[in-house]
């Protein structure tokens, strides 16, 4: 009897089963929309230095108005706008002056807000760049912040992550192939009791189990460290191409995701739209895997993400709908990508190591999530080369995906030499395909 023969035996989809989603899925629901709601809490709403003229409550208020007096008091040019951060040291009346131009005035007649700045509060009562007054820091603090704040989730994931997976049960496929077939006879026995097929479970033996494994040809395969992936030559290529494409997820999604306000104006419809989108987008990566394949739409999908986002930098700032419209739809192809790499990951590498191999690809997507915010500080020296950077690395991770193998109906491999045998099948099909030697006439 196969080993998959005797997981149907304790119930190979059940009640277990459906509990082991629920209480995957539940934490990382709660976990996207905390992270999300740093776009809200760490808001930057316009703002401008505080002016005598204009916030004190002077007479000069009832006789000009107060955009003349906020153009004698607030540089115009590159400070002009929603966020000012400099002030003029006195009233530049001589402004006023219908011929007066923006050279009129020199940087030293300027200076920093020394008073505090005056927040529009339409749309946000308060944020922590309000609370804090670190508005016109905002632009190197918040991505560091955001960085800090991803990277603490890294390191949480991997202090706490052992701790959580005790609501977990490992894989008794797995416990058997690294020499513990007492841990993998306990969890068979409880997988069947919740299933309901208890009288199953009772029946199974640690003799029984191992006849299954070698039946399979996996039961004396020792131990594989996470070395192995980058040793060994059939597994090598596919550890860095996945780990690649994780990468790729965490560095693009979260560096746009987190700064909705420079993806459009309405960050509250921008996020509605971008979970309207999102999940059509990954229930139907589900549909379209079994149609077209792992590893096509694998690579369509990262490709996409990122010629929706270079396509955006070359959209004037002016045409707002357009830019939010290439921004979710390249979100939306992101999150279609992160379904295809979940699934096309576990099956690219055999039991011994699969979860070893998984386990390095969210590393590595964490990894892209602490370093995507901080791309953003390259907008010193270039507004579009942020975009540039994000919609490039999705490009080349899409294209690396063409290297490797698909999976698509084929068993999982269990074994280190099952993952090699598919790779020797792939370049024996195709020889065969291209033959050297071929019949003349003669």
């Amino acid at each position: 009897m196969a080993f998959s023969e005797l997981l149907d035996r304790v119930g190979g989809l059940g009640r277990y089963q459906a509990l082991q989603t629920v209480a995957l899925v539940l934490p990382i629901m709660w976990l996207v929309s905390q992270t999300m709601l740093e776009n809200f809490a760490a808001a930057v709403p316009s703002h401008r230095c505080w002016v005598s003229l204009l916030d004190n409550g002077t007479s000069q208020v009832s006789v000009l108005d107060p955009e003349t007096l906020l153009a004698v008091s607030i540089p115009p040019g590159p400070n002009q706008g929603p966020h000012q951060c400099r002030r003029f040291r006195q009233p530049q009346w001589q402004l006023l002056d219908p011929n007066a131009t923006a050279t009129n005035w020199s940087e030293a007649a300027t200076e920093p807000c020394l008073d505090g700045w005056v927040y529009d509060h339409s749309t946000f009562t308060a944020t922590i760049v309000t609370k804090w007054d670190l508005v016109c820091d905002s632009q190197v603090l918040k991505p560091m912040a955001q960085s800090i704040y991803l990277a603490g989730m890294m390191v949480g994931a991997t202090l706490s992550g052992p701790a959580s997976d005790r609501w977990l049960a490992e894989s008794a496929q797995w416990l058997l192939s690294t020499g513990r077939p007492d841990r993998g006879l306990h969890e068979l026995r409880r997988v069947a009791a919740i299933n309901g097929k208890r009288a199953a479970g009772d029946t199974l033996t640690i003799e029984v189990l191992l006849s299954a494994m070698q039946e399979d040809s996996s039961v004396d395969q020792a131990p594989s460290s996470l070395g192995t992936l980058f040793c060994t030559p059939g597994l090598r290529l596919r550890t860095c191409v996945s780990t690649l494409c994780w990468f790729a997820f965490g560095f693009t999604f979260y560096g746009l995701a987190m700064d909705l306000q420079g993806l459009g104006s309405n960050i509250f419809l921008l996020q509605v739209l971008i979970g309207v989108v999102d999940i059509p987008a990954k229930a139907g990566a589900l549909l379209l895997l079994g149609c077209l394949g792992r590893r096509p739409l694998q690579a369509l999908s990262l490709v996409l993400s990122g010629a929706c986002i270079l396509a955006n930098t070359l959209v004037p700032h002016e045409l707002g709908a357009l830019r939010s419209a290439l921004a979710v739809m390249g979100l939306g192809c992101m999150g279609s990508a992160f379904t295809c790499i979940t699934i096309y990951n576990g099956e690219l590498f055999p039991t011994v190591l699969r979860m070893r191999a998984v386990g390095l690809g969210q590393m590595a997507s964490r990894g892209g999530a602490f370093l995507g915010p901080l791309v953003r500080l390259l907008s010193t020296h270039g507004p579009l080369l942020p975009l540039l950077v994000y919609g490039t690395v999705p490009v080349l991770s899409g294209l690396a995906t063409l290297l490797l193998p698909e999976t698509r109906n084929l068993p999982l491999p269990d074994t280190i030499q099952d993952a090699q045998n598919q790779t020797v099948k792939k370049a024996t099909h195709r020889t065969r395909g291209r033959p050297v030697l071929h019949s003349t006439q003669l």
